[in-house]
């Protein structure tokens, strides 16, 4: 892909836009985050991408009492409170975010080489512990996510540590570099390793929906769609988007519905019709358990401690 060595830089009252060749990216200062991902002129985003602590309990998780264990974090999935917004241009570090009237001192042709903006996170949990999601966006469009749980004594142990994106509409498949079929940390050891290609977004038919779709030790996702919500938008040739491990392999999910979805649902008919694409990319995830469903935990070593800090990083490529 061709692309200048500059990004351009837009100040805005209350976002930051950044774009180039074939990409514009917009993260917002009042919503906490990165509202629009278009690449190529597609839109990728549905909503904010924001840390996720949930994952669906399992009939295993009912049976030993972790959904009632905990419960903090799935309010803590559903409502965000950013606290801190940092912004990081060519290595200069804002000491206030750049609105108005501040924005009055820069040009509408502002170009930088490296952006970084950092959204800092408070969890509503009690004791409330923080969160951070670094974006870093390089000229060529890539972008670098870095999210940190920082542990916290006294909270209960977490069903997952992740960041959820929901893009607008289904997508018609994915292809992974990993581990064959759906795979959890207690659930690899019969697992090949390849390169996947999955048709549509699969959701398992458990009488009782629950957690399913995981796919650990992940180097690299694509993601590919056809629809777009821009009713002026006819054109149907596939699109993807391709996300890549940056240290380390990274965990993922890609389903037609969000844990909250698919914890509400008592009966596979209740979950609501398939309109949008929730990726889940996940560094820590609480294994499933199986020993049995009335009252036996999941082993020691596939849980994921609140006291333990947790970092991982993917990267974005256009």
């Amino acid at each position: 892909m061709a692309y200048t060595n500059k990004l351009n830089v837009i100040y805005g009252d209350g976002t930051l836009g950044l774009s180039g060749d074939d990409f514009h990216y917009i993260f917002s200062y009042e919503r906490g985050g990165l509202e629009s991902m278009k690449i190529n002129g597609k839109e990728w985003l549905y909503r904010e991408p924001m840390p996720t602590f949930w994952r669906a309990t399992t009939d295993n998780d009912r049976g030993n009492g972790f959904n009632i264990r905990a419960a903090q974090w799935l309010g803590a999935d559903v409502f965000h409170k950013c606290s801190q917004i940092q912004l990081t241009v060519d290595g200069q570090k804002f000491t206030e975010l750049p609105i108005a009237p501040i924005t009055n001192e820069f040009s509408d042709s502002m170009t930088a080489q490296n952006v970084t903006i950092k959204f800092t996170y408070e969890t509503l949990t009690v004791p409330a512990t923080n969160v951070t999601v670094e974006y870093t966006v390089t000229p060529d469009g890539q972008v670098k996510i870095t999210m940190h749980y920082y542990g916290h004594q006294g909270l209960p142990e977490l069903p997952v540590v992740g960041m959820r994106f929901i893009m607008p509409t289904t997508a018609e498949g994915f292809d992974y570099d990993g581990l064959a079929g759906e795979t959890y940390p207690d659930r690899m050891a019969g697992a090949s390793e390849g390169t996947f290609h999955v048709d549509g977004l699969p959701v398992t038919k458990y009488l009782v929906p629950q957690e399913n779709g995981m796919h650990m030790n992940t180097r690299a996702l694509r993601i590919t769609r056809k629809t777009t919500l821009n009713n002026a938008d006819h054109d149907t040739e596939p699109f993807s988007l391709k996300i890549s491990q940056a240290e380390q392999p990274f965990a993922f999910s890609c389903l037609p519905y969000t844990a909250e979805e698919l914890e509400n649902a008592t009966h596979i008919e209740e979950l609501p019709l398939a309109r949008r694409t929730v990726l889940v990319i996940a560094g820590a995830v609480r294994g499933v358990g199986g020993i049995d469903s009335w009252g036996a935990d999941v082993e020691p070593q596939y849980h994921i401690p609140a006291d333990r800090d947790v970092e991982f990083s993917f990267i974005i490529n256009p």
